[in-house]
């Protein structure tokens, strides 16, 4: 049993299990934490530890863009909405998105060697982050900010970021732990249950910024991910209905528009493939995505080889007060 469980949640429900299976034989098991808060960040549900903590990783970006938003950097930019879903995105590096997160460059008048995201093939702009860190530039640009060192954690961007997750999750912004992601830019190590608490401010109409992210994210879904990945196909799946962004390791964030809660989940051993069917399997417990959605999705994103399967077993259960 991992050091991060507490007896008080799992002896309550244990966590999920994903099993890879070939044939008829078992071959791997992951084990997945999950959690449903409301935006007070009240436990409604779970499975496992709803205090596990991980880094949120990708999953963070709709609110490392609020500044971009509040700012008024986002609003200077023509069709601002799809700017938006850009920043929050882990995108493909198509030449779709390469082009969305230039424009935001273009825009403010920046030099694309100013993006410190890392370089993919010809450019940094291929980068699955690089929208992300054209509205973090487009920000420092806005507040004449330096852009040379936009990434560090004393920088006045990323103290704002900080500041604006501490609110939102109510914690002391000293409190808060950082380190540095693969792109370079700075990420959070929190407990499930707040990062599901964001996902549910995310998706009730409560924070003027928040809405207007969820709105962006929601009408361009093809931003956030790609066709035929996870995120992308979840949000086209449900019409709109559900936001759902993926974060490195095992993460996976998701909420139900206008309904203010969230739901976030942590596969302990990082899995990618583990994320997606627990994720599948809670959508279809929680009715948030049609059976037929969910079937259609998992044949577009599951391509094993015949024999092959992946079984999830355990719910979410009512957490008892």
């Amino acid at each position: 049993m991992s050091s991060n469980f507490k007896n008080l949640y799992t002896s309550n429900n244990p966590p999920l299990q994903a099993t890879l299976i070939r044939g008829s034989n078992m071959e791997s098991i992951h084990k997945i934490h999950a959690v449903i808060c409301d935006k007070k960040g009240r436990v409604l549900m779970c499975a496992g530890n709803p205090e596990y903590k991980s880094f949120m990783r990708s999953a963070l970006k709709p609110f490392q863009a609020i500044p971009f938003v509040s700012s008024g950097a986002a609003s200077k930019i023509n069709n601002e909405s799809k700017s938006i879903a850009i920043a929050c995105s882990s995108h493909s590096g198509s030449k779709i998105h390469a082009r969305e997160a230039f424009k935001i460059l273009w825009e403010y008048d920046i030099d694309i060697n100013n993006l410190k995201c890392p370089k993919l093939k010809t450019s940094p702009l291929e980068h699955n982050c690089s929208g992300k860190h054209a509205a973090f530039l487009a920000t420092c640009k806005k507040f004449n900010w330096s852009l040379d060192n936009y990434l560090m954690g004393d920088h006045p961007l990323q103290i704002e970021i900080f500041r604006i997750v501490s609110e939102l999750i109510e914690i002391p912004r000293s409190e808060l732990i950082a380190e540095r992601d693969d792109c370079g830019a700075p990420t959070l190590y929190l407990k499930l249950i707040e990062m599901s608490k964001l996902y549910a401010l995310l998706s009730s109409s409560d924070n003027a910024e928040l809405e207007q992210i969820s709105r962006a994210m929601t009408t361009n879904p093809m931003m956030i991910s790609d066709n035929n990945k996870f995120d992308t196909e979840i949000i086209k799946g449900s019409h709109g209905q559900v936001i759902s962004k993926g974060g490195a390791e095992g993460i996976q964030c998701l909420c139900k528009v206008n309904e203010g809660i969230g739901l976030a989940l942590k596969v302990e051993d990082g899995s990618r493939r583990a994320k997606h069917a627990v994720s599948l399997h809670l959508l279809k417990q929680l009715e948030w995505i049609s059976n037929i959605r969910i079937q259609d999705i998992e044949e577009k994103l599951f391509n094993f080889s015949e024999g092959v399967r992946i079984e999830v077993e355990g719910q979410l259960k009512f957490q008892e007060s």
